[in-house]
């Protein structure tokens, strides 16, 4: 039996990343494996209980212009965030 091939071909193309089922220690590894896995067009939807501001300033010295930083939710205890890959 053969196994559907997953590719990443949709531009535009969101994917969620709930960060609270995620070991604390792990959560930034785990992150930035993420963001490295997408293409230019996709988004991963980042959901966290906390706004993450030590994460975003890391994120912005590793990534810079090539991700885009989007709030979609900020309120207490509900935080959403779009991560935007950007064309090289």
């Amino acid at each position: 039996m053969s196994h559907p091939v997953h590719l990443h071909l949709s531009p535009d193309a969101i994917y969620p990343f709930d960060a609270r089922g995620i070991a604390k220690r792990f959560r930034h590894a785990a992150i930035f494996g993420a963001l490295d896995a997408l293409h230019p067009g996709e988004t991963m939807r980042f959901c966290n209980d906390h706004d993450p501001l030590p994460l975003l300033e890391q994120l912005r010295g590793r990534y810079g212009e090539a991700v885009e930083i989007r709030y979609r939710q900020r309120e207490p205890g509900a935080i959403v965030i779009d991560f935007v890959k950007n064309s090289a």
